[in-house]
């Protein structure tokens, strides 16, 4: 069991010697039992970092916001950011490394492992309390014990757990700088890729039907976009936004720029945002689930990540986020490679 006093420990003195400029973790949040993610600058700030199954955010998000804060203030590092991540968090965190988005030496992984309790589905847990608020929960052994006005609560670890963690190889930051926790891999929850095969089970034309009623719902808010670390691009490919517009820019130029897909949420246009941003993800998506956690209308987004990755995975071999020093799924080639689907 991790004590949170040694996640604190550890970024205070990190801190204080002046070793990092910064610690991205979480602090309990505004809205009750969920935590929320927190920057921390000040070695007395390290007293409210937390770490408990609310701990839901891809923190490698705050290092690509870093990034971008300083590439736009035209500012350098300085001294390394150091970042409580969990294990899907630490992948999250190789792959941005394997683009070269940043350097190892600028960030500092403090690795906590989620030691087989996961992190929670809020929408399950909802289902579970029957109105009731949580202000606090505890795990042992294979279940939950959920404190509320009315009582204590106790639930099954795997009826309140996110699908991700179910499913999820590797609990355990193999990347880090200092780890805290058990090693739980190889925990036998649920086979990995099991929401996909139960879905593939459908036919051909359900599976379609499925896909069309799930596009047909979704209003282009761009939060899928927007939480996922992997989404850094200045401007998306299928949302452009901005052009160059020089003195003699005419209006026809800026009204004839080149547009991918429209901006009115139809069913058309989103499917074409989806699969590209799908496509997009192949080879990098670490199944954080942070995509279909933030919809506001519950597209089941989780589902079209999993298919590209297991497709990497079954025919090439590869897990995004596995290692540093290897080459990124699309920027690999061996004589070896399956070549029998292209046409």
């Amino acid at each position: 069991m991790i004590n949170i006093q040694d996640i604190r420990d550890t970024a205070r003195d990190m801190l204080a010697k002046g070793e990092v400029r910064a610690v991205i973790g979480w602090r309990a949040g505004s809205r009750g039992m969920p935590a929320e993610p927190a920057v921390i600058t000040a070695p007395e700030q390290a007293d409210e970092l937390v770490w408990d199954p609310t701990c839901y955010h891809n923190l490698a998000l705050h290092l690509v916001e870093d990034r971008k804060f300083l590439a736009h203030a035209r500012k350098t590092s300085g001294a390394p950011i150091a970042i409580v991540a969990k294990g899907c968090d630490a992948r999250a965190v190789v792959v941005l490394m394997q683009e070269n988005y940043f350097k190892r030496e600028d960030v500092y992984i403090i690795g906590v492992s989620c030691e087989g309790s996961g992190v929670l589905a809020e929408w399950k847990l909802a289902r579970h309390l029957n109105g009731a608020v949580p202000t606090a929960a505890a795990f042992a052994g294979d279940e939950f014990t959920f404190a509320t006005a009315a009582g204590e609560k106790r639930v099954p670890a795997r009826d309140v757990m996110a699908d991700r963690c179910l499913e999820c190889r590797s609990p355990f930051p193999k990347e880090h700088n200092v780890a805290l926790g058990e090693d739980k891999t190889g925990r036998d929850l649920a086979a990995p890729f099991a929401a996909l095969a139960r879905f593939e089970t459908r036919s051909e034309g359900e599976r379609w039907e499925f896909w069309q009623r799930q596009f047909e719902r979704c209003i282009r808010c761009f939060a899928c976009r927007s939480v996922c670390p992997m989404c850094y691009c200045e401007e998306c490919v299928v949302d452009s936004i901005n052009i160059a517009v020089a003195p003699d820019t005419t209006a026809e130029e800026k009204a004839n720029r080149i547009r991918w897909i429209e901006r009115s949420a139809t069913r058309s246009e989103n499917i074409t945002y989806h699969m590209t941003r799908a496509m997009h993800l192949a080879g990098r998506c670490v199944d954080c689930g942070e995509c279909e956690r933030v919809c506001p209308v519950n597209i089941p987004l989780r589902l079209l990540n999993n298919k590209m990755e297991r497709e990497a995975r079954e025919r090439f071999g590869y897990e995004p986020g596995a290692s540093i020093g290897g080459p990124s799924l699309v920027a690999s080639f061996r004589d070896d490679d399956p070549g029998d689907f292209i046409r």
